[in-house]
């Protein structure tokens, strides 16, 4: 089994909003936690913190619930990937090496459960129609290289630039709402995904629009918007005696009253 998450955007809102999302968030892997231990895989895809500025001695305080799970799982011999997304791509060494997570800084391909995988946050693969969206959309290679994040830090070290991020945040930001347009494009991109590389299954966030599609291609998977929807994802292994010619099926599930609740009928199997 692989649990799929994103876009839980912790330090968002209020300080009781973060905490309740987290611990929601928490609860959800606890509940998985016998399969993911068990040989399963935790993949984070992004935009997990609403900011995350870390500095060499210094890391944000949001998500130490999150964070303590993840490290116990990790020394428990878990596989835990992060893929950064847009809003936390300034990570620095404190998940790679004191967590043990597997940092991905761009998307990931390859055999994921016995079938052929895309997966990426989904910032940086579509084309905005605005002036200044495209704009920004061009400065993102900038803003994410290390050497952007270490000039920034020399700035603005400390309390400084992570205020100065969260102003940003708050002037030019969304307030998390899914965009029709943004929807589209993310899912155009994953689609030709489908269709131009031998990927079986695409999976992204980025566009808060939770989505589970079967194309001619393959499966699109996105996990939607943790923060405000409490969505995600999750591919499970095919039982023998099903009618079935693929290894696992894709999932969209919602995490509501302390329990996993179906949102979208399970893909068709993965070849």
């Amino acid at each position: 089994m692989t649990l799929f998450v994103s876009d839980a955007h912790l330090g968002r809102g209020s300080r009781d909003a973060t905490r309740e999302a987290e611990r929601d968030l928490v609860a959800m892997l606890r509940a998985h936690e016998d399969k993911v231990l068990g040989g399963g895989r935790l993949v984070l895809l992004g935009d997990v913190f609403d900011q995350w500025i870390e500095y060499r001695h210094l890391a944000p305080k949001e998500g130490l619930r999150l964070l303590g799970l993840l490290a116990d799982w990790c020394d428990r011999g878990a596989e835990v990937d992060y893929l950064v997304g847009n809003r936390d791509p300034w990570h620095v060494d404190l998940l790679e090496r004191e967590i043990g997570v597997r940092l991905w800084r761009g998307a990931w391909a390859g055999e994921m459960d016995g079938t052929r995988a895309y997966i990426a946050h989904g910032d940086g693969l579509d084309r905005p129609s605005r002036v200044l969206s495209r704009f920004l959309h061009r400065l993102q290679p900038l803003v994410r290289h290390p050497h952007t994040a270490r000039l920034y830090r020399m700035c603005l070290p400390g309390d400084s630039g992570y205020a100065f991020a969260r102003w940003v945040s708050h002037r030019f930001g969304t307030d998390g709402t899914p965009d029709a347009e943004s929807a589209q494009r993310v899912g155009d991109a994953a689609r030709g995904l489908l269709r131009e590389t031998d990927a079986d299954l695409v999976v992204m966030g980025h566009s808060h629009a939770a989505t589970l599609e079967a194309t001619d291609h393959g499966t699109y998977l996105n996990t939607g918007y943790w923060f405000g929807a409490r969505t995600f994802g999750r591919l499970d292994p095919v039982h023998p005696h099903d009618d079935a010619s693929g290894p696992v099926r894709a999932s969209l599930l919602r995490w509501t009253d302390g329990a996993a609740e179906t949102l979208r009928a399970p893909s068709p199997a993965l070849l």
